[in-house]
Protein backbone atom coordinates (compact mmCIF):
# COMPACT_ATOMS: atom_id res chain seq x y z
CA UNK A 1 0.00 0.00 0.00
CA UNK A 2 2.95 2.52 0.79
CA UNK A 3 4.73 1.48 -1.99
CA UNK A 4 1.80 2.32 -3.92
CA UNK A 5 0.80 6.05 -2.38
CA UNK A 6 4.66 6.55 -2.66
CA UNK A 7 4.45 5.96 -6.92
CA UNK A 8 0.96 8.18 -7.10
CA UNK A 9 2.75 10.95 -5.30
CA UNK A 10 6.25 10.66 -7.70
CA UNK A 11 3.79 11.25 -10.29
CA UNK A 12 1.91 13.57 -9.06
CA UNK A 13 4.62 15.71 -8.25
CA UNK A 14 5.68 15.72 -12.50
CA UNK A 15 2.62 16.69 -13.34
CA UNK A 16 4.09 20.53 -12.80
CA UNK A 17 7.33 19.36 -14.00
CA UNK A 18 8.43 23.95 -14.17
CA UNK A 19 6.73 24.21 -10.17
CA UNK A 20 8.70 21.43 -8.75
CA UNK A 21 11.88 22.18 -10.93
CA UNK A 22 12.07 25.46 -9.42
CA UNK A 23 10.84 24.36 -5.44
CA UNK A 24 13.81 21.53 -5.93
CA UNK A 25 16.19 23.94 -7.38
CA UNK A 26 15.58 26.35 -4.18
CA UNK A 27 15.98 23.19 -1.64
CA UNK A 28 19.33 22.78 -4.22
CA UNK A 29 20.81 25.74 -3.64
CA UNK A 30 20.19 26.27 -0.05
CA UNK A 31 21.59 22.87 0.57
CA UNK A 32 24.92 24.14 -1.34
CA UNK A 33 24.88 27.32 0.23
CA UNK A 34 24.12 26.30 3.70
CA UNK A 35 26.64 23.58 3.63
CA UNK A 36 29.55 25.72 2.39
CA UNK A 37 28.71 28.15 4.99
CA UNK A 38 29.32 25.33 7.55
CA UNK A 39 31.96 24.12 5.97
CA UNK A 40 33.94 27.44 5.90
CA UNK A 41 33.20 27.83 9.24
CA UNK A 42 34.33 25.17 10.33
CA UNK A 43 37.52 25.15 8.36
CA UNK A 44 37.94 28.72 9.47
CA UNK A 45 37.83 28.16 13.03
CA UNK A 46 40.10 24.91 13.08
CA UNK A 47 42.65 27.47 11.11
CA UNK A 48 41.97 30.00 13.97
CA UNK A 49 42.57 27.51 16.73
CA UNK A 50 45.71 26.23 15.27
CA UNK A 51 47.43 29.39 14.67
CA UNK A 52 46.39 30.79 18.22
CA UNK A 53 47.36 27.38 20.07
CA UNK A 54 50.73 26.84 17.87
CA UNK A 55 52.00 30.20 19.04
CA UNK A 56 51.90 29.26 22.64
CA UNK A 57 49.46 27.44 24.37
CA UNK A 58 48.82 24.42 22.79
CA UNK A 59 46.08 22.44 22.42
CA UNK A 60 45.95 20.83 25.94
CA UNK A 61 48.20 21.52 29.13
CA UNK A 62 49.24 19.24 32.23
CA UNK A 63 49.49 21.34 35.52
CA UNK A 64 50.11 21.38 39.15
CA UNK A 65 46.53 21.40 40.41
CA UNK A 66 47.54 24.93 42.01
CA UNK A 67 49.37 26.53 39.47
CA UNK A 68 46.93 28.41 36.84
CA UNK A 69 45.49 30.00 39.55
CA UNK A 70 48.59 30.66 41.49
CA UNK A 71 51.40 30.93 38.64
CA UNK A 72 53.74 30.08 41.30
CA UNK A 73 57.18 28.74 40.84
CA UNK A 74 56.37 26.17 43.73
CA UNK A 75 53.87 24.81 42.09
CA UNK A 76 55.52 22.29 39.79
CA UNK A 77 55.67 19.06 38.61
CA UNK A 78 57.84 16.09 37.41
CA UNK A 79 57.77 15.14 34.47
CA UNK A 80 59.70 11.73 34.58
CA UNK A 81 59.29 8.53 32.60
CA UNK A 82 55.86 7.28 34.06
CA UNK A 83 54.11 10.75 33.64
CA UNK A 84 55.39 10.97 29.89
CA UNK A 85 54.55 7.26 29.00
CA UNK A 86 50.78 7.41 30.63
CA UNK A 87 50.77 10.89 28.42
CA UNK A 88 52.40 8.81 25.40
CA UNK A 89 50.09 6.33 25.38
CA UNK A 90 46.70 8.09 25.80
CA UNK A 91 44.61 8.50 22.37
CA UNK A 92 45.32 11.37 20.17
CA UNK A 93 48.33 12.81 21.64
CA UNK A 94 51.22 13.91 18.88
CA UNK A 95 53.62 15.86 20.51
CA UNK A 96 54.80 16.56 24.15
CA UNK A 97 56.30 19.73 25.31
CA UNK A 98 57.71 20.64 28.57
CA UNK A 99 58.20 24.09 29.60
CA UNK A 100 59.37 26.15 33.09
CA UNK A 101 57.86 29.30 33.31
CA UNK A 102 58.05 32.25 36.19
CA UNK A 103 58.62 35.95 35.67
CA UNK A 104 62.12 37.51 36.05
CA UNK A 105 63.02 40.82 36.36
CA UNK A 106 66.21 41.41 33.54
CA UNK A 107 68.87 43.98 33.54
CA UNK A 108 71.22 45.50 31.22
CA UNK A 109 73.23 48.15 32.46
CA UNK A 110 71.03 51.26 33.94
CA UNK A 111 67.83 49.23 32.18
CA UNK A 112 65.67 46.53 33.95
CA UNK A 113 62.21 45.44 32.87
CA UNK A 114 60.47 42.50 34.28
CA UNK A 115 59.01 40.12 31.71
CA UNK A 116 58.28 35.93 31.00
CA UNK A 117 61.36 33.75 31.47
CA UNK A 118 60.42 30.70 29.79
CA UNK A 119 62.22 27.30 29.87
CA UNK A 120 62.43 25.23 26.76
CA UNK A 121 63.58 22.24 25.23
CA UNK A 122 64.92 24.24 21.43
CA UNK A 123 63.70 21.25 19.25
CA UNK A 124 60.17 20.28 20.82
CA UNK A 125 59.41 23.93 21.13
CA UNK A 126 60.11 24.75 17.82
CA UNK A 127 58.47 21.93 16.79
CA UNK A 128 55.08 23.53 18.27
CA UNK A 129 55.26 26.88 17.99
CA UNK A 130 58.06 27.51 15.01
CA UNK A 131 60.01 29.62 17.61
CA UNK A 132 63.30 29.79 15.82
CA UNK A 133 61.33 31.29 12.34
CA UNK A 134 60.82 34.44 14.23
CA UNK A 135 64.13 34.59 15.54
CA UNK A 136 65.17 38.45 13.56
CA UNK A 137 68.36 38.67 14.23
CA UNK A 138 70.95 36.03 15.84
CA UNK A 139 70.46 33.07 15.96
CA UNK A 140 67.98 30.08 17.39
CA UNK A 141 69.21 28.23 20.80
CA UNK A 142 71.01 24.55 20.70
CA UNK A 143 70.02 21.83 23.28
CA UNK A 144 73.08 22.48 25.36
CA UNK A 145 73.17 26.46 25.04
CA UNK A 146 73.22 28.88 28.01
CA UNK A 147 72.23 31.82 25.81
CA UNK A 148 68.61 33.44 26.03
CA UNK A 149 66.28 34.79 23.34
CA UNK A 150 64.63 38.18 24.08
CA UNK A 151 61.45 39.08 22.84
CA UNK A 152 62.49 42.90 20.53
CA UNK A 153 60.61 45.03 22.38
CA UNK A 154 62.19 44.22 25.70
CA UNK A 155 65.77 43.95 23.63
CA UNK A 156 64.66 48.04 22.73
CA UNK A 157 63.65 48.61 26.96
CA UNK A 158 66.95 47.24 27.73
CA UNK A 159 69.21 48.84 25.25
CA UNK A 160 70.56 45.25 24.18
CA UNK A 161 72.27 43.59 21.33
CA UNK A 162 73.00 40.37 20.35
CA UNK A 163 76.14 39.12 22.22
CA UNK A 164 75.60 41.02 25.19
CA UNK A 165 74.76 39.65 28.87
CA UNK A 166 71.57 40.27 30.83
CA UNK A 167 70.97 39.83 34.16
CA UNK A 168 68.18 37.99 35.16
CA UNK A 169 66.98 37.87 39.05
CA UNK A 170 63.74 36.31 40.26
CA UNK A 171 62.65 33.78 43.34
CA UNK A 172 63.45 30.32 43.12
CA UNK A 173 61.51 26.82 43.99
CA UNK A 174 60.49 26.93 47.82
CA UNK A 175 62.20 30.18 47.97
CA UNK A 176 65.63 30.03 46.45
CA UNK A 177 66.89 33.00 45.01
CA UNK A 178 67.72 33.07 41.04
CA UNK A 179 69.91 35.07 39.56
CA UNK A 180 72.12 34.38 36.30
CA UNK A 181 73.73 35.58 33.59
CA UNK A 182 73.14 34.95 30.03
CA UNK A 183 74.41 36.16 26.75
CA UNK A 184 71.82 37.16 24.40
CA UNK A 185 71.37 34.49 21.21
CA UNK A 186 68.81 35.93 19.85
CA UNK A 187 66.03 38.63 19.17
CA UNK A 188 62.58 37.34 18.80
CA UNK A 189 60.31 39.41 16.50
CA UNK A 190 56.62 38.37 16.77
CA UNK A 191 53.64 39.22 14.39
CA UNK A 192 51.54 39.46 17.33
CA UNK A 193 52.39 42.51 19.02
CA UNK A 194 51.34 41.57 22.59
CA UNK A 195 54.42 38.70 22.61
CA UNK A 196 57.11 41.19 21.73
CA UNK A 197 56.58 42.27 25.12
CA UNK A 198 55.82 39.25 26.68
CA UNK A 199 59.13 37.69 27.42
CA UNK A 200 62.54 35.57 27.04
CA UNK A 201 63.73 31.96 26.24
CA UNK A 202 66.39 29.84 28.01
CA UNK A 203 66.91 25.83 27.26
CA UNK A 204 64.99 23.88 30.17
CA UNK A 205 68.31 22.60 31.89
CA UNK A 206 69.34 26.29 32.12
CA UNK A 207 66.23 27.13 33.59
CA UNK A 208 65.82 24.05 35.94
CA UNK A 209 69.31 25.22 37.10
CA UNK A 210 68.51 28.79 37.33
CA UNK A 211 64.78 27.90 39.31
CA UNK A 212 66.59 25.55 41.33
CA UNK A 213 63.91 23.15 39.95
CA UNK A 214 66.17 20.17 38.99
CA UNK A 215 64.07 17.56 36.84
CA UNK A 216 60.39 20.07 37.18
CA UNK A 217 58.25 22.00 34.86
CA UNK A 218 55.31 23.90 35.24
CA UNK A 219 53.78 22.56 32.15
CA UNK A 220 53.43 19.53 29.80
CA UNK A 221 52.22 21.12 26.63
CA UNK A 222 50.63 18.70 24.53
CA UNK A 223 48.68 18.71 20.86
CA UNK A 224 46.22 16.11 19.12
CA UNK A 225 46.09 14.58 15.42
CA UNK A 226 43.44 16.52 14.82
CA UNK A 227 40.98 19.50 16.50
CA UNK A 228 37.79 17.78 17.07
CA UNK A 229 39.58 15.28 19.41
CA UNK A 230 40.74 17.75 21.81
CA UNK A 231 37.90 17.09 24.51
CA UNK A 232 38.10 13.09 24.10
CA UNK A 233 42.18 13.55 24.54
CA UNK A 234 41.48 15.40 27.54
CA UNK A 235 39.25 12.72 29.15
CA UNK A 236 41.41 10.29 28.48
CA UNK A 237 44.17 12.14 30.07
CA UNK A 238 41.91 13.12 33.14
CA UNK A 239 41.28 9.35 33.30
CA UNK A 240 44.53 8.43 33.19
CA UNK A 241 45.84 10.81 35.39
CA UNK A 242 43.26 11.46 37.76
CA UNK A 243 43.61 14.25 40.28
CA UNK A 244 47.27 14.85 40.88
CA UNK A 245 47.21 17.21 37.73
CA UNK A 246 45.13 19.89 36.40
CA UNK A 247 44.82 19.45 32.45
CA UNK A 248 43.43 22.53 31.01
CA UNK A 249 42.04 22.51 26.75
CA UNK A 250 42.94 25.90 24.96
CA UNK A 251 39.54 27.65 25.33
CA UNK A 252 39.85 26.80 28.93
CA UNK A 253 43.27 28.82 29.08
CA UNK A 254 42.07 31.19 26.10
CA UNK A 255 38.35 31.75 26.72
CA UNK A 256 38.98 35.58 24.72
CA UNK A 257 39.07 33.17 21.29
CA UNK A 258 37.03 30.57 22.60
CA UNK A 259 33.99 33.80 22.89
CA UNK A 260 35.09 35.46 19.69
CA UNK A 261 34.44 32.14 17.85
CA UNK A 262 30.48 31.75 19.52
CA UNK A 263 30.19 35.15 18.84
CA UNK A 264 30.90 34.60 14.79
CA UNK A 265 28.64 30.97 14.81
CA UNK A 266 26.03 33.08 16.49
CA UNK A 267 26.29 34.92 13.53
CA UNK A 268 26.78 32.37 11.20
CA UNK A 269 23.52 30.62 12.53
CA UNK A 270 21.38 33.99 11.45
CA UNK A 271 22.44 33.66 8.04
CA UNK A 272 21.65 30.34 7.65
CA UNK A 273 18.41 31.07 9.72
CA UNK A 274 17.45 33.22 6.71
CA UNK A 275 18.29 30.39 4.02
CA UNK A 276 16.46 28.05 5.77
CA UNK A 277 13.37 30.32 6.42
CA UNK A 278 13.48 30.69 2.20
CA UNK A 279 14.00 27.20 1.80
CA UNK A 280 10.54 26.65 4.20
CA UNK A 281 8.66 29.59 1.94
CA UNK A 282 9.65 28.01 -1.24
CA UNK A 283 8.51 25.03 -0.51
CA UNK A 284 5.38 25.99 1.56
CA UNK A 285 4.19 28.09 -1.89
CA UNK A 286 4.44 25.37 -3.63
CA UNK A 287 2.51 23.40 -1.24
CA UNK A 288 0.01 25.93 -1.62
CA UNK A 289 -0.61 26.03 -5.05
CA UNK A 290 -0.36 22.80 -5.91
CA UNK A 291 -3.25 22.34 -2.85
CA UNK A 292 -5.35 25.32 -4.62
CA UNK A 293 -5.21 23.85 -8.22
CA UNK A 294 -6.56 20.67 -7.25
CA UNK A 295 -8.77 21.23 -5.24
CA UNK A 296 -11.52 20.26 -7.39
CA UNK A 297 -9.57 16.66 -8.26
CA UNK A 298 -9.10 16.19 -4.30
CA UNK A 299 -12.97 17.13 -3.88
CA UNK A 300 -13.86 14.14 -6.63
CA UNK A 301 -11.62 11.30 -4.99
CA UNK A 302 -12.83 12.32 -1.88
CA UNK A 303 -16.58 12.10 -3.35
CA UNK A 304 -15.85 8.43 -5.21
CA UNK A 305 -15.13 7.09 -1.98
CA UNK A 306 -11.10 7.74 -1.62
CA UNK A 307 -10.40 7.85 2.12
CA UNK A 308 -8.82 10.93 3.48
CA UNK A 309 -6.25 9.39 4.97
CA UNK A 310 -4.92 7.97 2.36
CA UNK A 311 -4.83 10.75 0.32
CA UNK A 312 -3.55 12.95 2.98
CA UNK A 313 -0.63 10.59 2.99
CA UNK A 314 -0.03 11.02 -0.66
CA UNK A 315 -0.01 14.67 -0.13
CA UNK A 316 2.69 13.87 2.67
CA UNK A 317 4.44 12.18 -0.06
CA UNK A 318 4.31 14.56 -1.95
CA UNK A 319 5.96 17.07 -0.02
CA UNK A 320 8.76 14.80 1.77
CA UNK A 321 9.90 13.92 -1.97
CA UNK A 322 10.17 16.97 -3.65
CA UNK A 323 12.28 18.05 -0.65
CA UNK A 324 14.15 14.83 -0.52
CA UNK A 325 15.07 15.32 -4.40
CA UNK A 326 16.51 18.75 -3.80
CA UNK A 327 18.20 17.54 -0.19
CA UNK A 328 19.68 14.41 -2.41
CA UNK A 329 20.73 16.32 -5.34
CA UNK A 330 22.38 19.43 -3.09
CA UNK A 331 24.35 16.70 -1.24
CA UNK A 332 25.99 15.17 -4.44
CA UNK A 333 26.86 18.39 -5.43
CA UNK A 334 28.08 19.94 -2.35
CA UNK A 335 30.10 16.93 -1.24
CA UNK A 336 32.71 16.98 -3.74
CA UNK A 337 32.77 20.22 -4.15
CA UNK A 338 33.98 20.49 0.08
CA UNK A 339 35.85 17.58 -0.33
CA UNK A 340 38.09 19.75 -3.13
CA UNK A 341 37.62 23.23 -0.78
CA UNK A 342 39.48 21.38 2.22
CA UNK A 343 42.31 20.20 -0.18
CA UNK A 344 42.67 23.28 -2.49
CA UNK A 345 41.98 26.34 0.23
CA UNK A 346 41.13 29.46 -1.60
CA UNK A 347 43.90 31.93 -1.72
CA UNK A 348 44.21 35.51 -0.68
CA UNK A 349 45.65 38.25 -2.51
CA UNK A 350 46.55 42.09 -2.02
CA UNK A 351 46.23 43.85 1.29
CA UNK A 352 44.04 40.87 2.60
CA UNK A 353 47.09 38.26 2.20
CA UNK A 354 49.28 41.13 3.85
CA UNK A 355 47.04 41.23 6.92
CA UNK A 356 47.22 37.77 6.98
CA UNK A 357 50.86 37.01 6.71
CA UNK A 358 51.79 39.94 9.20
CA UNK A 359 49.49 37.72 12.10
CA UNK A 360 51.43 34.74 10.84
CA UNK A 361 48.46 32.88 9.13
CA UNK A 362 48.46 31.52 5.48
CA UNK A 363 46.41 34.32 3.15
CA UNK A 364 43.68 31.16 2.42
CA UNK A 365 40.16 30.52 3.05
CA UNK A 366 39.94 27.04 4.79
CA UNK A 367 36.90 24.73 4.37
CA UNK A 368 36.33 22.06 7.11
CA UNK A 369 34.51 18.43 6.44
CA UNK A 370 33.32 17.59 9.75
CA UNK A 371 30.33 15.35 9.75
CA UNK A 372 27.74 17.71 11.09
CA UNK A 373 28.34 19.68 7.92
CA UNK A 374 26.48 18.02 5.61
CA UNK A 375 24.76 16.09 8.33
CA UNK A 376 23.11 19.31 9.94
CA UNK A 377 21.92 20.60 6.64
CA UNK A 378 20.07 17.59 5.70
CA UNK A 379 18.38 17.03 9.11
CA UNK A 380 17.46 20.83 8.77
CA UNK A 381 15.89 20.57 5.36
CA UNK A 382 14.26 16.94 6.18
CA UNK A 383 12.70 19.52 9.14
CA UNK A 384 11.52 22.06 7.55
CA UNK A 385 9.30 19.46 5.05
CA UNK A 386 7.99 17.64 7.26
CA UNK A 387 6.69 20.58 9.15
CA UNK A 388 5.29 22.26 5.61
CA UNK A 389 3.84 18.85 4.95
CA UNK A 390 2.01 19.56 7.86
CA UNK A 391 -0.34 21.86 5.53
CA UNK A 392 -1.63 19.59 2.86
CA UNK A 393 -2.71 17.01 5.71
CA UNK A 394 -4.82 19.45 7.56
CA UNK A 395 -6.28 20.83 4.54
CA UNK A 396 -7.34 17.24 3.28
CA UNK A 397 -8.46 15.88 6.61
CA UNK A 398 -10.86 19.57 6.53
CA UNK A 399 -11.61 19.12 3.02
CA UNK A 400 -15.45 19.96 2.21
CA UNK A 401 -16.76 18.05 -0.05
CA UNK A 402 -19.56 20.03 -1.79
CA UNK A 403 -17.49 23.16 -1.56
CA UNK A 404 -14.64 21.69 -3.47
CA UNK A 405 -16.44 20.10 -6.15
CA UNK A 406 -17.86 23.91 -6.86
CA UNK A 407 -14.85 25.46 -7.11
Amino acid sequence: MAATELKLAWRNIWRNRRRTFITVASIFFGVILCTLMSSMQNGTYSKMIDNVVSFYSGYVQIHHPNYWESKSIDDLIIPDDSLINKVKESEHIELIVPRIESFALMSYGENTKGGMLIGIKPEEENELTGLKKWVSKGRYLNTKDDGILIAVNLARNLNVEVGDTVALISQGHHGYSASGLFPVAGILEFPFPALNNFGTYITLEQAQLFFSAPDMATSLVLTVDDYDKVYPAKDNLVDKLGEKYSIMTWDEMDPVTKQMIEGDKGQGIIMKGILYILIGFGVFSTVIMMIAERRKELGVMVAIGMNKLKLARVLFYETVLIGITGIVTGFLVSLPLVIWLVHKPIPLGGEVASVYEEFGMEPAIYFGADSMVFGGQILVVIGITILVSIYPITKIMRLKVTKSLRS
